[in-house]
């Protein structure tokens, strides 16, 4: 499985972004994509997944931080699998990551240890 993450950027608080992460090479047709983020000096952490089975969005899960600020959408058939953020905070500067693991890894705490398939990762940074 191949992911390749994009849309980091530098932005100020309050606002907005978007990341996308483009999917390839799926072997099996019940999978999750993972969104997770790595702040400096921290460990990574489940952002929200979506899963997927036969082509279908099945179910969305968010950890409980994003609060209603983030939203998980796929485009294309689950090829591209997009993060909104809204109201950016200073506290969501990280490297963000997308990563696929079979269906079952997709749940509201979800575990980097479920996913076994990881993009390079893109940095989002939030100015106060």
């Amino acid at each position: 499985v191949q992911l390749v993450e994009s849309g980091g950027a530098l932005v100020q608080a309050g606002g907005s972004l978007r990341l996308s992460c483009a999917t390839s090479g799926f072997p099996y047709s019940d999978y999750g994509v993972g969104w997770f983020r790595q702040a400096p000096g921290k460990e990574r952490q489940g952002v929200g997944c979506v899963q997927f089975n036969e082509g279908i969005t099945r179910d969305t899960y968010y950890a409980d931080f994003t609060r209603g600020r983030f939203t998980i959408s796929s485009v294309n058939a689950e090829s591209t699998v997009d993060l909104q953020m809204t109201g950016v905070k200073p506290e969501d500067t990280a490297v963000y990551y997308c990563a696929a693991g079979r269906g079952y890894a997709c749940y509201p705490d979800l575990q980097e240890l479920d996913y076994h398939s990881w993009g390079q990762g893109t940095q989002v940074t939030v100015s106060a």
